[in-house]
C-alpha cells in the first residue's frame, strides 16, 4: 500500500499547482472543447482571486514522497445550503486506481465537517464512475444526487453531511 500524503500548499506552492494545472486541463479537453495556446500550454483562467479567497484552500498530494496531484476545497456552491466543494482534483495517470483519490476525499471529509457538494460533467466518465463508487461507500444513505448544468455543460451534483448523521 502507497504512503499518500495530503499537504496543504503553501503560498510559494502555487505555482506547482498551476503547473499540474496544464495536465489538469489536457486530461479535461477530452470532454470540454479546451484549446492550446500558440505557446503549446493551455489558456488557464487567473486564479488569483481562486487562491486569496479565504474558504479556497489548495492542497498537494504525495505518493511515496513524490507529487502525485492536487485538490482544492473551496466555498463556491451551486446547491442551497453546501458549505464545501472539492473545486479541483488531479491525480497523475501513474497514481490512478491505486486508492489515492479515495484517500484524498476521506481525509477531506473528515476535516471539514459540514455540507457538502461534489460535481462532475456527465461527459466525463472516469469522473462519473469514481465518484458513482466512491461517495456511496463514504457517506452511505445521506447522499443525494441532482442533475444541472454547469457553464451549459450537463453535470452531476452529489450533496451530503459529512460526517454522515448517526442513526
Amino acid at each position: 500500500m502507497p504512503q499518500i500524503e495530503l499537504h496543504r500548499a503553501q503560498r510559494d506552492e502555487l505555482d506547482t499547482i498551476e503547473n499540474l494545472m496544464q495536465f489538469y486541463l489536457h486530461d479535461f479537453s477530452e470532454w470540454l472543447p479546451l484549446k492550446l495556446g500558440a505557446q503549446g500550454f493551455f489558456n488557464t483562467q487567473d486564479q488569483e482571486d481562486y487562491w486569496r479567497a479565504p474558504a479556497t484552500q489548495p492542497f498537494l498530494i504525495k505518493v511515496d514522497g513524490e507529487l502525485a496531484g492536487f485538490v482544492t476545497l473551496d466555498d463556491r456552491t451551486h446547491l442551497p445550503g453546501a458549505e464545501h466543494n472539492v473545486g479541483y482534483l488531479f491525480v497523475s495517470r501513474r497514481y490512478r486506481g491505486q486508492g489515492v483519490a479515495k484517500f484524498v476525499i476521506s481525509t477531506l471529509l473528515s476535516q471539514h465537517p459540514g455540507q457538502w457538494q461534489i460535481f462532475h460533467i456527465d461527459a466525463n466518465q472516469p469522473a462519473r464512475l469514481f465518484w458513482a463508487q466512491v461517495l456511496p461507500a463514504l457517506i452511505g444513505d445521506g447522499l443525494t444526487r441532482h442533475h444541472r448544468p454547469v457553464d451549459g455543460y450537463p453535470c452531476t451534483f452529489y450533496r451530503f453531511q459529512s460526517p454522515p448523521p448517526s442513526s
